[in-house]
């Protein structure tokens, strides 16, 4: 049983003890065969300002049925417009959809499937009742792709981790950040806690270590429930296209990244003494995306990374840490989706996805280790620009022809997660993952936020006045200057959104200014250095970087001072 499958149905049982049937008034079931009538799986696959399309599963654990009919009704203004594979019909709120003349047949334990396109304008709330011919069904919370809440199997697992639970605060980070002026206003939240070299398992230079944060963990759980966030990030040839956050491990050191590495993680938390916590895991940031967009023939091609194409470790190493971490029951792995300056073009986008199936099917990982993923991580594209659209069009040339979106299909990162979700699913991941989005600093508030849009004198003038993200470029990703706390951590906060993060902990450097001698191996990276002129990867722009920076991942108290000047929504 795949573990979307066997969420689902925990989920149904759950629901089933909370809506008060006498759960001992239902008999076992056959192994493997719900004690429950009928199942209905309703997801949201995309959702715009005025619509959105679902799909909908339909299973059947009752006696085989020649035909049969759906019904739920809505709590909103939602109406159908278009359907397919079942017939559709609406009165008011309340739905009917019936099956075509080539679906009829729905046998005991069969499932049958259909979509559909629907309108609507403010809140667009899940349906929570569905009959199967006038049979109440029991459904699970649709939270799948996010916005729900989180249903369990008998292990454990549930649908969005973060759904109903409390997330772990870093007392290492909590005490930096409440030691600024104005930082206690900020100092509860939750962060990532990064794993980013082998001494940090056991804890590198007087930090805590990972048993430590766990066992801290614990302290912070109480009777509820808990989330613990981890950035496994240690890659041989690591970040082959960004000198400033290359790690200790040589590009053909993959062995060694599985034994010293992967492993001794693997270890510590499959200890049952953890087993109560709901374990994060973002796995590897930017490395699969590096092996599209900065290889072969392309401008913005390394030699490092076309090494890392060649060799396979990066798809050996993610596979791997997949494989490993997602066997234990209650960890939850996100793999590293990049961000929509990054992957959201056409020539990258599918790629991508094709490649991130690649990696979650080797070295002995499936889909189903695979949780969900997260974009944005440690970057500063902005969650939503509201002062345009992908669709503008000034003057007659779309905005997709300005030079900052330079033919992107997507404007910024909440449209490119739900988008490039769906794509997931169409190569074939599990359509119940969740996307998380780190909104550590995308805020991009303070006095320089447009208020409306920009002027349509050209349609530069006209994106380049109306959005937040002021970076000079896109590609710009180092120490940015004017950028600011996004949205709080939340869960559920957008259709197939499992929660915003601080993945990335706000104050802590992407890279240093200037070359500084370490024996945490990171280099310097010029896209650090706020005198740069540039390279291909931001159109030899200026780097945008803020200066006197430390080493990455290094306190930055600059940086963590003008985030939260810059916090948007304010602090």
């Amino acid at each position: 049983m795949s573990r979307t499958k066997s969420a689902l149905l925990g989920a149904l049982v759950l629901l089933a003890g909370a809506s008060g049937t006498a759960m001992a008034a239902v008999p076992a079931a056959p192994a493997g065969i719900a004690a429950i009538p009928c199942t209905v799986d309703y997801k949201v696959q995309n959702q715009w300002d005025t619509g959105f399309t679902a799909a909908v599963t339909v299973t059947n654990n009752s006696a085989a049925k020649t035909s049969w009919a759906v019904k739920w009704a809505y709590a909103g203004n939602q109406k159908v417009t278009s359907g397919w594979n079942a017939k559709i019909s609406q009165s008011g709120t309340a739905v009917t959809a019936a099956n075509e003349t080539y679906n009829g047949t729905l046998a005991t334990g069969g499932s049958v499937s259909f979509g559909f396109n629907a309108s609507y304008s403010g809140t667009n709330a899940l349906p929570t009742s569905f009959t199967l011919d006038g049979v109440t069904c029991n459904v699970d919370d649709g939270s799948g792709g996010g916005g729900g809440g989180g249903g369990s199997d008998p292990s454990g697992r549930v649908d969005n981790p973060y759904a109903g639970a409390k997330v772990y605060v870093n007392p290492e980070w909590s005490a930096k950040a409440a030691a600024e002026t104005g930082g206690s206003r900020i100092s509860n939240q939750p962060t990532g806690v990064w794993l980013d070299r082998i001494a940090a398992i056991n804890g590198a230079s007087g930090s805590m270590g990972l048993r430590a944060h766990l066992d801290a963990a614990l302290a912070q759980k109480g009777s509820g429930e808990e989330v613990v966030q981890l950035v496994v990030y240690d890659l041989p040839g690591r970040d082959c296209a960004a000198l400033a956050s290359n790690g200790e491990l040589g590009p053909t050191e993959i062995d060694k990244y599985k034994t010293q590495f992967i492993d001794p993680i693997a270890a510590i938390l499959a200890d049952s003494k953890y087993a109560s916590l709901r374990i994060v895991t973002t796995i590897e940031i930017d490395s699969l995306p590096n092996l599209v967009t900065n290889t072969g023939s392309r401008a913005t091609a390394t030699p490092q990374c076309d090494t890392m194409l060649a060799n396979g470790n990066y798809v050996k190493g993610v596979g791997y840490a997949l494989a490993k971490l997602g066997a234990i029951p209650n960890v939850y792995n996100y793999l590293d989706a990049g961000h929509h300056g990054w992957i959201g073009w056409d020539d990258n986008f599918a790629p991508s996805a094709t490649l991130f199936k690649q990696a979650a099917t080797s070295e002995g990982a499936t889909v189903d280790d695979v949780a969900g993923f997260i974009t944005n991580t440690a970057n500063y594209s902005a969650l939503k620009e509201n002062n345009f659209t992908i669709n503008d069009t000034v003057n007659g040339t779309s905005v997709r022809q300005s030079k900052w979106v330079d033919w992107n299909r997507y404007v910024d990162e909440l449209s490119f997660a739900q988008a490039f979700r769906n794509q997931l699913v169409s190569v074939g991941f599990n359509s119940g993952i969740g996307m998380l989005i780190d909104t550590s600093r995308n805020g991009w508030g303070g006095t320089a936020r447009p208020t409306g849009p920009g002027a349509t004198t050209s349609v530069d003038t006209y994106v380049d006045g109306g959005r937040y993200d002021r970076r000079i470029h896109v590609g710009n990703w180092c120490n940015q200057a004017g950028a600011g706390l996004g949205e709080r951590p939340q869960a559920s906060p957008a259709t197939g959104i499992d929660a915003y993060v601080w993945m990335k902990p706000p104050g802590e450097s992407d890279g240093s200014s200037s070359a500084i001698a370490n024996d945490e191996g990171k280099g310097f990276d010029r896209m650090c250095d706020p005198t740069y002129t540039g390279n291909p990867r931001n159109n030899n722009s200026m780097s945008g970087a803020l200066p006197n920076a430390p080493l990455s991942g290094h306190w930055f108290s600059a940086q963590f001072q003008q985030l939260m000047t810059n916090a948007y929504p304010p602090l």
